[in-house]
């Protein structure tokens, strides 16, 4: 029911094609039905050297059959029209609906499983209109025509169609669930198993340093046996269940010819009726066992589309509010107002936190992995909802503004940047996609990108390899600082932003950053506390809690916390816990 309804949904751009689909398929069923009957009344004129109409039928006939090529021109020129014009919807549709979820979706669920899900419904679900619309609703058409045909050559072999269709139709209807819930099952394994094998070639570097490959062989041989398991479960089902339509089939037949043998030597049919007959009876079995076939894929693609759409089923928790409205920045405050906080079935991380960054001020936060540093930010980014309590910028709730306009307004530099597979130009200009190349080349310069860029073979229309993988890691640093300064947003949070860099490098962007962060509200959370020498305030973070707040010399006079990790560092670094 998920499918037909997804289904009918994203065909509905394509209404007039769809209608000529049908209106040449059921040309195509007419055709099926109406040329036996010619035939038949063909032999009962030679039979009875009736020849006077003989050659108005042989015309009719051959009308029938040029309609029949314009018809299936038809069938093409229609599909031609729906099927990649509806990948491309379904696609785009579905890329649409994943814009709505939070960062949380892509954390519980591997990026290859959820590619596959969608390529699965893009491509799968068109093909089963194509099955709908082309094969079943024809083969409905036909049997229908069959059994009005069939009463008029003999009542008894209507009688004989329709029992035999209403238990094809009834075990049919039966085996079809359980059919559908294997394919899901078998569906579900193959992709967990595609997601393995994405999670496994995006993680070459780690298979390789650790010589790791025989685990990952045997972990992706158990989902692959598992697969296995599935996917015979239910070939093994469906052979049964075609058995049974096959024995159905053929009891039908052989009782169709004992009854026109019969009546034949009765004289109560004609030659031209048991011809009829005959060729209804092998038109409709070659369109059963066809169609038998098709089911068979029909009900492994349902089950694939079935089990992907499943995992689009759930409701966003982040959501924009109806009468959302554009985030309009003005100074740029930043405060929490007795914000509490936990992720998913964890302890509350945060719990009443206040605490306001004035609007332009420079503010470092430290403290020891898993304090709370990334989370602060991420709570201000809306990846994730408050608990409780509110989250404002210039006095504005961010659950009340679009979640648009607030990453519009907030430029951030990650500590590990992840590139897209594609030129540096391309890259750098995500920052603000208007730009031209001169303003990119400008930010390059700025972030002491340009030199390095300017070295490669084809220097900007460089492409960096999946997620970067051709430049080094302070390369992809400078790429996402570059990105930054061409955004100049009035919100800047920079995690850990120069921390790949060479000391070099790092003191000539320090103050291409510092240019950067004048006149913006920015927030940098710190590893490197030499980073945080210039702030206006440093935010010293424990266990969700702000336990310090200061600048770097009141912190180092306070001797508290921020005191002990300054003594403590080694390199510049922050140890990763109060242990070492």
């Amino acid at each position: 029911m998920r499918v037909l309804k997804f289904l009918i949904e994203m065909s509905k751009p394509y209404r007039f094609f769809i209608w000529g689909i049908i209106l040449a398929m059921t040309f195509v069923a007419i055709d099926a039905n109406v040329k036996p009957y010619l035939i038949k009344t063909i032999i009962d004129m030679i039979g009875s050297t009736h020849y006077r109409y003989i050659w108005r039928v042989v015309f009719i006939y051959a009308i029938m059959q040029f309609s029949l090529v314009l018809a299936w021109s038809l069938y093409d020129y229609c599909s031609a029209k729906i099927y990649p014009a509806m990948t491309a919807h379904i696609t785009k549709f579905m890329l649409n609906k994943l814009d709505a979820y939070p960062y949380r979706f892509f954390q519980e669920h591997l990026s290859g499983s959820i590619s596959a899900k969608i390529s699965d419904i893009a491509t799968l679900g068109p093909y089963m209109m194509d099955d709908v619309l082309s094969e079943f609703f024809q083969i409905m058409l036909i049997l229908i025509m069959s059994v009005f045909l069939l009463a008029k050559v003999h009542y008894g072999f209507a009688i004989a169609m329709i029992g035999w269709l209403s238990i094809f139709l009834v075990t049919g209807s039966i085996k079809i669930r359980e059919a559908a819930r294997l394919s899901r099952l078998q569906a579900e394994a193959n992709s967990q198993v595609w997601g393995s094998v994405v999670d496994y070639i995006a993680n070459i570097f780690s298979v390789k340093i650790f010589n790791s490959y025989p685990y990952e062989k045997n972990r992706l041989n158990v989902q692959l046996d598992d697969f296995i398991s599935k996917s015979k479960s239910k070939f093994l089902y469906l052979r049964s269940y075609f058995l049974i339509q096959g024995a159905l089939f053929s009891v039908y037949i052989i009782f169709c010819l004992c009854g026109m043998i019969y009546l034949s030597q009765h004289n109560l049919i004609t030659p031209g009726d048991f011809a009829l007959v005959f060729m209804l009876n092998f038109e409709i079995i070659n369109r059963l066992f066809q169609a038998t076939t098709l089911m068979r894929n029909f009900i492994s693609n349902l089950g694939i589309v079935d089990q992907a759409l499943a995992l689009f089923e759930e409701v966003p928790d982040i959501q924009d509010k109806p009468d959302a409205k554009a985030l309009k920045i003005n100074k740029g405050k930043i405060t929490f107002e007795s914000v509490k906080f936990h992720y998913k079935n964890t302890n509350l991380l945060f719990q009443n936190k206040s605490v306001t960054i004035e609007p332009g001020k420079k503010v470092g936060l430290v403290g020891y992995s898993g304090s709370g540093k990334s989370t602060f930010v991420n709570l201000i980014l809306r990846l994730y909802d408050v608990t409780d309590g509110r989250i404002l910028i210039d006095d504005q709730d961010i659950r009340d503004i679009t979640q648009e306009s607030l990453h519009h307004n907030i430029a951030m530099i990650p500590q590990d940047p992840l590139l897209f597979h594609r030129t540096l130009l391309e890259n750098i200009r995500y920052g603000r996609i208007s730009s031209t190349d001169e303003e990119v080349i400008n930010a390059a310069k700025k972030a002491y990108a340009h030199d390095f860029i300017f070295k490669l073979p084809e220097t900007y229309k460089s492409l960096v390899g999946e997620r970067g993988v051709k430049l080094s890691g302070g390369q992809r640093q400078r790429i996402a600082i570059a990105r930054a300064i061409l955004k100049n947003a009035p919100i800047l949070i920079l995690d850990e932003a120069t921390s790949q860099l060479d000391s070099l490098t790092e003191s000539d962007i320090q103050e291409s950053l510092w240019k950067l962060m004048q006149g913006k509200t920015t927030i940098v959370i710190a590893h490197r506390l030499s980073t945080l020498l210039r702030m206006d305030r440093i935010l010293v973070f424990d266990q969700g809690k702000i336990i310090e707040d200061g600048t770097h010399a009141e912190l180092l006079n306070l001797g508290g916390l921020y005191k002990t990790l300054w003594d403590a560092q080694v390199g510049g670094f922050l140890p990763e816990s109060s242990e070492v």
